[in-house]
This record gives C-alpha cells, sequence and structure tokens, in this order.
C-alpha cells in the first residue's frame, strides 16, 4: 500500500513543474512494483524458466 510519505516523495523529485497525469502515470507504476513486490514474498510470482518457456510460444 502507498504511503503519504512515498507520495511524497515522488512529488518532490518532480520538475517545479508537471502534469497530473505525470504524477498518476509515476504513482501507479510505484503502486504496481510494490503488488509485484508483494507477490514474490508471497511465493505467488512466475519463475524465470517458466516465463522463458511462456514466451517462446507467442
Amino acid at each position: 500500500m502507498l504511503t503519504r510519505d512515498k507520495v511524497q516523495e515522488i512529488v518532490a523529485h518532480m520538475p517545479d513543474k508537471f502534469s497530473v497525469d505525470d504524477l498518476v502515470e509515476k504513482i501507479l507504476l510505484l503502486q504496481k512494483i510494490e503488488i509485484g513486490e508483494q507477490e514474490i514474498q508471497n511465493g505467488e510470482g512466475i519463475d524465470w524458466e517458466d516465463l522463458k518457456k511462456e514466451m517462446e510460444q507467442w
């Protein structure tokens, strides 16, 4: 879950002028990364070898 501190850190690293779309994009990216990290910790990730096999089928 995102915290106020994390969002403030994102804003602090943005340029002086930015669009709301840019901010939302960065927040969504951070949230997706955190969800992915949590899935890995819960053992829900996909094994690298399985991913390579799956990609070969494309």
